[in-house]
């Protein structure tokens, strides 16, 4: 259960639209690095995470994964409302409009529609981790490009505020992964079969069994 307070993480306020840079900031809504993407990976793989501390961590960053999901919608909002139809197409907007109108949308910035497939839950915690320190250098990547293509101070804070926010789960998904090596008997990267580092038997070692 969640409590939803009424008001976004980060203020968004644009004064000026411009569909074109709509387009390019819709991937982090549902892009393959994007914040749907991000909530769903970390409020499934909670499930699978045996130790307390760490599965609390993932459910906060779940959690905040939406509110960044809601600070990308309301971005995408403001700079394509008001505008005409022609002012949209005129701005590279027109095949979305086509299909949704101005409506909010999850799909990347070169029009392929979000998928599940764009993150992972393995079920293996090491795994999983591994994956969500990657998912957040992948994001935090994704975010540098807009920078550089977006100049628009109204634009440019929230996005640079949702960076900063990729670095810092970064690295508290590297805290968990320390957490979680130190909690396994072998400290190895297999959470359900530490048997796999066993040394395999030598060949001698098979010949004196036989």
């Amino acid at each position: 259960m969640w409590i939803y307070e009424k008001r976004l993480e980060f203020p968004v306020n644009i004064k000026e639209p411009n569909a074109q840079m709509a387009q390019f900031i819709m991937s982090q809504y549902g892009g393959p690095d994007g914040e749907m993407g991000a909530s769903m990976r970390y409020l499934s793989q909670r499930y699978a995470m045996p130790y307390k501390e760490c599965k609390g961590t993932l459910t906060d960053i779940g959690t905040e994964e939406l509110a960044h999901l809601e600070i990308v919608a309301a971005i995408i909002h403001q700079l394509t409302k008001g505008l005409t139809a022609d002012q949209l197409v005129e701005q590279g907007f027109g095949p979305y409009y086509i299909d949704h109108t101005t409506g909010i949308w999850p799909q990347a910035a070169g029009g392929i529609p979000f998928n599940a497939c764009e993150f992972q839950s393995k079920g293996d915690v090491i795994t999983d981790l591994h994956e969500d320190m990657a998912a957040e250098q992948k994001a935090r990547s994704t975010y540098d490009n807009i920078l550089r293509v977006v100049k628009d101070y109204d634009v440019c804070e929230p996005i640079k505020f949702l960076r900063e926010r990729e670095v810092v789960h970064y690295q508290r998904f590297g805290e968990l992964l320390r957490i979680t090596q130190e909690k396994l008997d072998s400290r190895n990267f297999y959470a359900f079969n530490p048997a796999f580092d066993v040394p395999a038997p030598s060949c001698q070692d098979q010949m004196r069994q036989m």
